[in-house]
Parts: structure tokens; C-alpha cells; sequence
């Protein structure tokens, strides 16, 4: 309330301008590739590299070896620098479904029906003969059901979720959920304290464009099932005196593992997504062409290239997903140009991330990479080379992988101890210590002819071991916008500025409101400057560029102006060698 002037007098009143402007909502990045287990197609934010390994799995058997996707690897390394938040989306080759079980009630009729999150056929563990109370095919991969306390006094039971390679005396319990009903009108009732929900990815027949359709009353609380369906409902399970009714007495699952041991069948899955089947193209052995003979025609660590097309589809969807950088590691220009040409696209659409991609597969001359790399123009996009031999954290084995599966690593920690702005790239912020050694040690003329062709260089240092020695984006004019260093600050700022013009959406076209807006923009501005991202900016929004007909025509209209900061690329040093004599200074 304003202050009532009566008598004569000095007055003094306060105007805060010191609060201190918030950052911008921050991102992590996003991965597209194949897992070993997990949901296909639902794009799901992970916090860490252990909640990654019980959604999507570690390594995996087939044709008798152990492998790790490049998925894991990427994810893995992206936490190692600190990651906080990642958005991974699994992708399979064919058909997959999840994997049901039946819990059986007195009478072996079903009481319910659980349903994997998961899918794929690694899910199935129900074939053979179960010996010593283990599932014949159950693997730290898989899981299974035990129904415990069920009492038809109070018409609760409880449910726990093991993993599928224990045993009957050796139990590992993944969940457990105690003090369930079959009662519909109760808080405790089995489908809303566990969750009913699917989430499919469908393609609106109109637009092409695929979106997640979900399906089911309650949210999924469980990590790894949920209750497909409930066929002995048990509603108002107390009479008005307080006794069960006998009705449903016999509705309450039955005490143990079932028949099978508490085990899930039925999953569809594809040849390459199970265990133990054939050998399948990883590595150095992915694929250099589009098409190939033997192993169903895979492309890329099992899979077709057309795999990542719905995952890459549904990545468009900017108010849905939110991430500065997207990375599908295992497809290349050479074996998947279409989905190459996909990510870049999404990324320039989207205006808020840079897609890293690969050109080419393992063994390729530098004459193959830069012949590649002259089809791409796209400041949105990023290409490094050569190859780089890691060793697998999960399995131990050493292979070269493509640069993209350590990229992640590289930016986050650059981000980490600087700012998106920073280049990632350099003795400071381009080191790769995971690295041992990439697939061939560049001189400097080869480092000259990659980066005339917009690669960035993964070269060897003595002393100081792999680093990333380049910044270009794929732009091929020359210009601010060839560096990455300046399209991640042009990405940050626009994500920012634009969460708060969001904000003004339908507010009054007035000063006030264009004060808001200078008043928001200004300083994070001047922060970003004394950050060293700007030499200098300036933001205009008043009567020269919102003049009455734009006012008219409900738009409201602001230039930003601004310098980014060029890194020293090349630095030049003069020695001058003087006569004994000559005086300094």
C-alpha cells in the first residue's frame, strides 16, 4: 500500500536492483543407440551411470563373447566428467514386446498380470527345467516375481521383484512392495501403488511425426514392472460387519514363485537384442556401408540403420526433451547418411543443440574422411577423427570405437570447469584420459588437411597423450558460426533469453513489459561477458523497433546484438636475435 503524505517531511524508500539473475535451465545431452535391455523408444532422463545400468543394462554374451554397446561407454564416460543429467534413447531392430507373468489365485486362476517395462526377448526366463530353485535362462538381466504375506484376514498382500539369476535359498530382491490390495476403491490397490502405464511411440498419420502415447490410469512406481491387468478384483472386500467376504477370499494370490518360480515368457525380441545366439558387428567391425551381407544386413552393433529413425523423430519435440548436444554413436556417414543427415537436421530445427557425428568406420584414409565430411554444411554439427582405442569398463576388452562415444565426456567436463562458450579442445579442456591411443598418430600436415575439411583432429601430444585438437563446426562459410565454441554460446543464450520471452507470451505490450524482458536479458548478458563468452552486446527493445503497426499486429519485437569471443587458435611468436649490447627497455 502506497504511504499516506500528510504532513511535511523527507521521504525515503528502497528499490532492490542487487538480486542475482538466475542461470538458465540447464540441459544434459542426449544418446541415441542400443542397449542390452530397457524400453525402446521412450526417451528417459538418467542421473547416473548405476540407474543407467538397471534401466538399459551393461554388457552382454553373443556367439559366446562379452561385449559393451558404445552406448555404455558414452554414458559411462559422460558421467565419469561430472554429468549430471542425460537423456537415453534405446533403439532395436524388429519386432519386441515385453514379457508377462501370470500370478495365480486359489484354483489356478490368475489373480493378476504383471508386464515388464522392459522389452525384448533377454526378458524371457521361463523355458527348461528349474533345478535348486533357479530359473533355467535367468540372468542378472532379467527378473522375477515372489508373492509373500498373502492373508485373506485383511485381504493385503505383498509382492517383491528379484533378480532372474538368484536362487531360492540365495535371493537378490530388486523392490519390494508390502501391504497391496486387489481392492480397486482402496489407496493400496496393486495397479496404483505399482503403476499400469505404457508409453508407445505412434506416428500421427498426418504429420508423419511420431509422439508417445500413453496408455493405463496410474503412474509407474516400480522400475521394472507393471500390472498389465487385474482379473480378481476384490472391491469392498470387507461386508458392513468387518469380515471379509467370502467371495474374495479366494481372489488373493497364492503364497510363492508360482509354477514357474516367478518367472516372465512371451517377450518377441530381436535376434541381436538376446544373449547367447551369434556373433553380431561391433567395433572395429562395424560396418562401412549402407548395406551388408550376413547378419540379417545390420549396419551398426546389430542393428539397421532405419532403427534410429522413430527415436530420432521423436527427439524433434523441443517442449518434450530438453538437451545442448545429441550423439547416436555406431552410425557414421558412410553406413546410415540418412540418419546422419536426420540428427543434423533435428539440431538445426531445434536451435538448441549441436549433433556430433561420425564420417566413417574404423581402418579409413584421411581421403575417404575429408570427401565425407565436403557433403555437410551445418553449423549445428561437429565431426571428430580418427578412431580411439578405449578399454571397456564393463568387460575389460580394449577396442577402437568412434570418436562420438567419448565426445560426451570431452564437452561435459569443458562445461564443467569453464563454460559452453569455452572451446572443448586444447591441452585445458580437450584431454582424453580414457583414451589410450587413437587409431593413428596425425602429424601436423594431416591435422592441416582435416581441418581445412571441418574435422577436428584427436592428436597425440608427448607428455600429455590424446587430446582433441579442433573446434569447427560443419559450417562451410567462413564465419563466427564455425567455431563450436561460439554455436554452444549462441545455444545457450537463445535457450535462456528464450525462456524469458516465453514468459511475456500474452502480456500487455507496454514499457512495463519491455522493461521486464531488458531488465532479465541485460544481466545475464553482462554476466556472460565477464565470463569471457561476449566482448560486447547490446539489446534494443522500445518504440525504434516496436513501433505502432507491430504493436498492432501483437508482436513484440527485440535485436540483440553481440560479439562473441574468438578463442586463439593460432598463435604467432617472433624471436629477435639482437646484437651484444643493446639495451632492453
Amino acid at each position: 500500500m502506497a504511504e499516506i503524505l500528510i504532513s511535511p517531511g523527507v521521504f525515503a524508500s528502497e528499490n532492490d536492483q542487487s538480486q542475482i539473475t538466475q542461470g538458465p535451465i540447464t540441459a544434459g545431452a542426449a544418446i541415441i543407440g542400443p542397449t542390452v535391455f530397457g524400453p525402446v523408444n521412450i526417451p528417459t532422463v538418467i542421473t547416473s551411470y548405476s540407474q543407467y545400468k538397471s534401466i538399459y543394462g551393461s554388457s552382454f554374451i553373443s556367439g559366446g563373447a562379452a561385449y559393451e554397446y558404445l552406448t555404455s561407454m558414452a554414458v559411462n564416460g559422460y558421467f565419469q566428467q561430472g554429468g549430471t543429467s542425460l537423456l537415453v534413447t534405446r533403439v532395436a531392430s524388429g519386432s519386441y514386446t515385453p514379457a508377462t507373468a501370470s500370478i495365480a489365485a486359489s484354483g489356478s486362476i490368475t489373480a493378476f498380470t504383471l508386464e515388464t517395462l522392459s522389452s525384448g526377448v533377454i526378458m524371457n526366463n521361463a523355458g527348461g527345467t528349474i533345478t535348486a530353485g533357479a530359473l533355467p535362462s535367468g540372468s542378472s538381466a532379467n527378473i522375477r516375481w515372489e508373492i509373500v504375506n498373502s492373508n485373506s484376514g485383511s485381504g493385503l498382500f505383498s509382492l517383491i521383484i528379484r533378480r532372474g539369476d538368484d536362487y531360492e535359498n540365495v535371493k537378490t530382491v530388486l523392490e519390494t512392495w508390502t501391504n497391496l490390495s486387489l481392492d480397486p476403491n482402496q489407496n493400496n490397490y496393486i495397479a496404483y501403488v505399482i503403476g499400469d502405464q505404457t508409453r508407445n511411440a505412434i506416428a500421427d498419420p498426418t504429420t508423419g511425426n511420431y509422439y508417445l502415447q500413453s496408455t493405463g490410469s496410474y503412474t509407474n512406481n516400480s522400475s521394472y514392472v507393471r500390472v498389465k491387468s487385474v482379473n480378481l478384483m476384490t472391491p469392498n472386500y470387507f461386508n458392513s460387519n468387518g469380515t471379509p467376504q467370502n467371495q474374495y477370499t479366494s481372489s488373493l494370490p497364492l503364497v510363492g514363485s508360482g509354477s514357474l518360480n516367478g518367472a516372465f515368457g512371451g517377450a518377441i525380441g530381436t535376434l541381436y537384442g538376446s544373449f547367447g545366439i551369434e556373433a553380431i558387428n561391433m567395433y572395429e567391425a562395424i560396418p562401412t556401408v549402407a548395406s551388408v551381407t550376413g547378419n540379417s544386413g545390420t549396419n551398426t552393433q546389430g542393428l539397421h540403420a532405419t532403427d534410429y529413425d522413430i527415436a530420432i523423430n521423436l527427439l524433434q519435440n523441443r517442449d518434450a526433451y530438453q538437451f545442448n548436444s545429441i550423439y547416436a554413436p555406431g552410425i557414421t556417414a558412410q553406413n546410415a547418411a540418412s540418419q546422419v543427415n536426420a540428427l543434423l537436421t533435428l539440431a538445426q530445427n531445434r536451435g538448441d543443440n549441436i549433433a556430433v557425428i561420425d564420417m566413417v568406420g574404423y581402418a579409413q584414409n584421411i581421403g575417404t574422411v575429408t570427401t565425407a565430411a565436403q557433403s555437410f554444411d551445418n553449423s549445428y554439427g561437429a565431426t571428430y577423427w580418427p578412431w580411439i582405442q578405449i578399454k571397456s569398463v564393463e568387460t575389460g576388452k580394449v577396442n577402437f570405437v568412434p570418436a562420438s562415444t567419448m565426445v560426451p565426456a570431452v564437452y561435459e567436463y569443458n562445461d564443467k570447469i569453464s563454460a559452453e562458450w569455452f572451446a572443448p579442445a586444447g591441452f585445458t579442456r580437450g584431454g582424453m584420459s580414457t583414451v589410450l591411443q587413437p587409431e593413428r598418430k596425425l602429424s601436423v600436415s594431416d591435422r592441416n588437411t582435416l581441418y581445412a575439411a571441418k574435422i577436428n583432429a584427436i592428436a597425440t601430444f608427448p607428455g600429455v597423450g590424446t587430446v582433441i585438437y579442433g573446434q569447427k563446426t560443419l559450417q562451410a562459410r567462413a564465419s563466427a558460426l564455425d567455431r563450436v565454441n561460439v554455436r554452444r554460446l549462441l545455444i545457450s543464450l537463445k535457450s535462456y533469453i528464450g525462456q524469458i520471452a516465453q514468459g511475456l507470451v500474452f502480456e500487455p505490450n507496454t514499457q512495463v513489459t519491455r522493461n521486464k524482458f531488458l531488465n532479465a536479458v541485460n544481466p545475464y548478458l553482462a554476466s556472460v561477458q565477464q565470463r569471457q563468452g561476449l566482448y560486447s552486446f547490446s539489446v534494443i527493445m522500445d518504440t525504434t523497433n516496436n513501433t505502432p503497426d507491430v504493436i498492432d499486429r501483437n508482436e513484440l519485437v527485440g535485436s540483440i546484438y553481440l560479439q562473441p569471443t574468438r578463442t586463439a587458435e593460432y598463435i604467432y611468436l617472433t624471436f629477435n636475435i639482437l646484437p651484444t649490447g643493446v639495451s632492453f627497455g
